[in-house]
């Protein structure tokens, strides 16, 4: 068996995923559709572990990146040429050979990938060939009494022997050390005055020869139609996709986390306050000039008991609309600031 712990930014992924897949083609159930996705992912995680790149394809690998309605396919993997189906479950009922058969007959390997109730957590239990699926239902069709011993290891091959299928791989380990994950803030490693951008996916490493990440700069975000803040960073992909935003890839080790993350838009507090007010970031301020990294802040309690005109401008002209305005802002050293939750 194989256990497979989706993080955050999986299960964001999967959810929405299914929610566009469902609202989109007017078919299917989003939950059905969520569970079946952590479903894909888990065997995902799974043969990149095992199993040599070039030897595995998902076919839905890009929808599920970038939530997007999955493109028609018979079959979720590829594997050493098999076509492979992964059946996700919590009823491990739904995986007698006549309830998989009655989904499914036309692949030649299925998975079958159980979880728990909160979906925290997901087995991959096994795998069979559908035609022996096939000989075993049609065994206990016309057999009466008991199953005889003999059929009880039909039901589920262990994990290990579907990587036996091909050339020895000897626990190969692949996992990705790509240390960034979807929202981080970063800047070219080389760099001093790099501008900081947010990463918006991993790639797979396959896809480029190499580990790297998509990345989105902050004031291409900023120009988009809707508050990308406010997305979940298991989305960002899919926004920028859907709103033509123009990402970049980098190799991982090109990049390191922003030392300074804080941008003009940016909710933040006070770090050492109990019951803080909330700040905007106006701008950024020339470390050289002041001999630390620190930013503008305005509180939005200001903001407000001067109109509601702040609300409709751009974030990057801030700093002039409270200059403009008469509004105090407030300069802060960014290790005395966090963003606001």
């Amino acid at each position: 068996m194989y256990r497979y712990t989706p993080d955050e930014i999986d299960q964001e992924r999967a959810h929405h995923q299914a929610l566009k897949q469902v609202t989109e083609t007017n078919a299917g159930d989003v939950d059905v559709k969520r569970i079946g996705n952590l479903g894909e992912m888990a065997f995902e995680r799974f043969c990149r572990e095992f199993i040599p790149v070039e030897m595995w394809d998902w076919e839905n690998e890009y929808a599920m990146r970038r939530c997007n309605p999955e493109s028609f396919s018979g079959y979720d993997f590829e594997v050493f040429g098999y076509e492979i189906d992964v059946k996700t479950s919590r009823d491990v009922s739904a995986f007698l050979p006549e309830r998989m058969l009655e989904t499914d007959d036309q692949d030649d390997i299925i998975v079958m990938a159980w979880h728990r109730d909160n979906e925290d957590a997901l087995i991959l239990l096994g795998w069979e060939r559908v035609e022996t699926l096939k000989s075993k239902a049609e065994t206990q069709e016309e057999y009466s009494g008991d199953e005889p011993d003999k059929l009880d290891h039909l039901a589920a091959r262990p994990m290990n022997e579907l990587i036996e299928l091909g050339p020895s791989t000897a626990q190969m380990k692949q996992n990705p050390k790509n240390p960034f994950t979807p929202g981080d803030r970063v800047v070219k490693g080389e760099e001093e005055d790099s501008d900081t951008a947010v990463v918006i996916e991993r790639l797979p490493p396959e896809k480029l020869s190499y580990e790297a990440v998509n990345v989105a700069f902050v004031p291409q975000l900023d120009e988009g139609p809707g508050d990308w803040r406010e997305i979940h960073p298991a989305k960002l992909a899919s926004y920028c996709d859907d709103q033509n935003i123009r990402t970049y890839p980098y190799k991982y080790s090109n990049l390191e986390l922003a030392k300074n993350p804080f941008e003009p838009g940016d909710r933040v507090v006070k770090t050492e306050d109990e019951d803080p007010n909330t700040g905007l970031v106006t701008e950024r301020l020339d470390p050289e000039e002041r001999g630390y990294e620190a930013v503008n802040v305005v509180f939005v309690e200001q903001l407000t008991e001067n109109g509601s005109d702040w609300k409709q401008t751009p974030v990057r002209e801030l700093a002039d609309y409270c200059s403009e305005e008469g509004v105090r802002t407030y300069p802060f050293k960014y290790t005395n600031i966090e963003f606001a939750e």
